[in-house]
């Protein structure tokens, strides 16, 4: 029955990958399946098939599976030292080039995203760079381009904010509507969010900074190899990559550790 669950999945995918041109056929393999399952239980469907049947032919079901498929976990400031090792480790570099290119990519709902553009803004370097956020999911775009979240996780945000060596009072920033906080648009104004699938899609520029935290978690060891040389491509020589606490590099040989403790490297 494995076996034949198995041939399922990878027909399920590769009919999203040929119809639509979604490629999760080298996802992680037990975290897709359990996303597969959760889908057709909630489209009240009995089988893998019939999933298949279904979203093949109507694409509302299609952008429900994508919202499983992309987990959408992210914070303010999330992981406070590891902000706090940006201040300290990539911003004095950062500050001897006259323009700044920083790729946010998986940025989920943006919270990581105006962290940096308000880390930035503080570190007087806003205005010189431009910050491209990307994620695979329009609905997480969406919410990233409002810059509005509930305004109970601010007292979190403020936390993290003030443990990632936040120079100010955090609500400076935002504006407070009913039981919404609003990011000021001063802190979007540089920023361009954009869909981009980092399985199918190219390099689009070159750039000092990359951060692409705990997304690859999710994909299996070829598709990792693949974006990993994406990200190579992208960076400027000695530029930085950044990755989530549950991620290792690979290809040590391109990259000098600068945190490795906050997986910070640095390209050779």
């Amino acid at each position: 029955m494995d076996e034949l669950e198995q041939l399922e999945i990878q027909l399920f995918l590769q009919g999203i990958y040929e119809w639509y041109g979604y490629d999760f056929r080298d996802y992680a393999y037990n975290s897709i399946r359990r996303r597969i399952w959760h889908r057709v239980y909630e489209e009240r469907l009995n089988s893998i098939l019939g999933l298949m049947e279904k979203t093949l032919r109507d694409s509302e079901c299609l952008k429900r599976l994508l919202l499983d498929f992309s987990i959408n976990v992210t914070e303010m400031f999330r992981d406070p030292s590891f902000f706090l090792a940006i201040r300290e480790k990539i911003i004095p570099h950062l500050r001897t080039y006259p323009s700044l290119r920083i790729w946010h990519a998986g940025c989920a709902t943006g919270e990581e995203v105006y962290s940096m553009a308000i880390l930035l803004q503080e570190e007087g370097l806003y205005d010189k760079a431009k910050i491209y956020a990307t994620d695979i999911n329009e609905k997480a775009l969406g919410i990233a381009r409002r810059g509005q979240y509930p305004l109970e996780v601010m007292k979190k945000y403020t936390n993290n904010y003030l443990k990632a060596g936040g120079a100010h009072a955090f609500s400076e920033y935002y504006s407070v509507s009913g039981n919404v906080a609003k990011f000021d648009s001063s802190l979007s104004k540089n920023i361009i969010f954009a869909e981009h699938n980092l399985v199918t899609d190219q390099s689009f520029n070159e750039f000092h900074l990359i951060l692409c935290r705990n997304v690859m978690i999710y994909f299996n060891k070829t598709l990792k190899e693949k974006v990993y040389q994406l990200f190579h491509e992208s960076l400027t020589p000695f530029g930085f990559l950044c990755l989530g606490d549950k991620e290792s590099i690979m290809s040590k040989e391109y990259y000098q550790a600068i945190s490795s403790a906050q997986k910070i490297y640095q390209k050779h």
